[in-house]
């Protein structure tokens, strides 16, 4: 689709959400009878979904002056078909294309294991990875698992065609989310063989919808879609998509594998030094809002690491400013290792999933704000969890650690200072929660396994 169904673009004020323009269109629309009645309700859709796309590839160009991701996103495509047009026949050498298409960098993460598993079952074929997002792109483009790492071209007509002619793929990955109509169609009609997995529905999307026919019409493309939960494959039949399957979330693959080659990070031991960790990941600043109140008032001597979602310097002095622990950046502290510090803020991007196991309880961030963010990885650490009560629902992990005891949603500090002492007062409780989740994670495990048994019928 020509949007991601997980979060809202947040690039700029003038990236614009396509799906309500969309439908404040149609609602228009349905004031002129005359016009309605020429057009049934898919082929209207198509028709403003194609100039929309247009639109929103325009205004990408323009957003570029004003906003630094849309300026990466705009420059990463520029010139790009031209060049894939000229070098990629030489590139893939005659080889079989595997197309991976991610979203963003938690979607890469997502689809990491199935890339993995492909190049160890097909080893002759070239793989293509493909990002909308920049920040999937510039934190992944030298991952070396794959043979060619690239922006997605803006999903209109021509550039669909275009690319789709270039690459010649055989079999087609769309990781989770982001269904988009004209690559679609035309990998339809190319013969590629065109599968999604991890893929997540619920009953508020518009697919679902009375009017959501054209968006529904895109998921007759896949020739398979394997789904995370029973909803999601209850939800497809109601709408007539029966090439699907149950196969769960490749996360638990991913995180599993993390845990199993774990980097040691000498410089976060020596900071820890053996005393009781809280790890904070992914924090907003409507995390540190209720975050730093709640350090401040632990009664309990404790370490704690804080990795934000994002490097902002402003921000983080600000956090620094208003935390009473003696703190320092990573930055910093890796040059001089030592001295009496009681908080250590990571100032660079890569380094979270592995600074859990440093850990002995973990807060998560983004459920204050817009949705919260991977648990897992510290899930299968064995840390018992917190994160806020406000952006969580759509989780379904969320709601079974809650279920199960191993995970706390919580409206304010006094809850964290609450939990965190208690912890460091009764470590068997905090050991307990933590084993919870940690079982969790492993009877996951298994869904790339049968991601690749699709692939292989269809393949071999």
């Amino acid at each position: 689709m020509f949007f991601n169904q997980s979060k809202k673009f947040k690039y700029s004020l003038l990236t614009i959400n396509l799906q309500k323009i969309l439908l404040k269109v149609i609602s228009v629309f349905k004031k002129a009878p005359i016009y309605i009645l020429s057009l049934n309700a898919t082929t209207l859709t198509e028709f403003l979904y194609q100039k929309l796309i247009i639109v929103f590839q325009w205004f990408m160009r323009v957003g570029a002056g004003f906003s630094n991701k849309l300026k990466l996103g705009y420059e990463g495509r520029k010139g790009l078909l031209e060049e894939l047009e000229m070098t990629f026949d030489s590139l893939s050498n005659g080889r079989q294309v595997a197309w991976f298409h991610a979203a963003s960098l938690g979607e890469f993460e997502q689809g990491r294991p199935v890339i993995e598993d492909f190049r160890k079952a097909f080893p002759n074929h070239f793989i293509l990875l493909t990002f909308f997002s920049p920040s999937g792109y510039e934190i992944r483009k030298n991952y070396a698992g794959v043979d060619y790492i690239c922006y997605l071209p803006i999903d209109t007509q021509v550039n669909a065609e275009r690319f789709v002619k270039i690459i010649k793929p055989q079999i087609v990955f769309f990781i989770k989310y982001e269904f988009w109509f004209n690559y679609l169609r035309e990998l339809r009609r190319s013969g590629a063989v065109i599968l999604s997995f991890s893929t997540i529905f619920r009953p508020g999307q518009i697919f679902f919808k009375f009017y959501g026919g054209f968006y529904a019409q895109m998921l007759t493309y896949f020739d398979h879609i394997l789904v995370q939960n029973q909803e999601s494959l209850d939800l497809m039949k109601t709408i007539g998509i029966h090439q699907i399957s149950l196969a769960g979330d490749t996360r638990f693959d991913r995180v599993k594998t993390i845990a199993d080659h774990v980097r040691d990070l000498p410089v976060i031991a020596g900071f820890v030094n053996q005393a009781s960790c809280l790890v904070a990941g992914s924090v907003w600043e409507t995390d540190m809002q209720v975050l730093i109140p709640a350090i401040n008032a632990v009664e309990n001597s404790i370490k704690v690491i804080i990795a934000p979602h994002e490097i902002k310097r402003d921000e983080i002095a600000g956090w620094r400013e208003k935390l009473s622990g003696k703190s320092i950046l990573y930055s910093e502290y890796e040059k001089k290792p030592g001295g009496n510090y009681d908080i250590l803020i990571i100032d660079n991007i890569g380094m979270l999933s592995s600074l859990y196991r440093y850990g002995d309880m973990a807060y998560i961030g983004g459920a204050f704000g817009s949705g919260l963010h991977n648990i897992l990885e510290a899930a299968t650490f064995g840390l018992p969890i917190i994160f806020g009560n406000k952006s969580y629902s759509k989780f379904q992990e969320a709601k079974d650690l809650i279920a199960e005891g191993g995970a706390w949603a919580v409206p304010g500090s006094e809850e964290i200072v609450r939990l965190i002492d208690s912890w460091c007062f009764d470590q068997e409780r905090r050991a307990k929660a933590g084993a919870i989740n940690k079982n969790y994670v492993q009877s996951k495990t298994g869904a790339s396994s049968m991601v690749m048994e699709e692939v292989k019928k269809r393949l071999q």
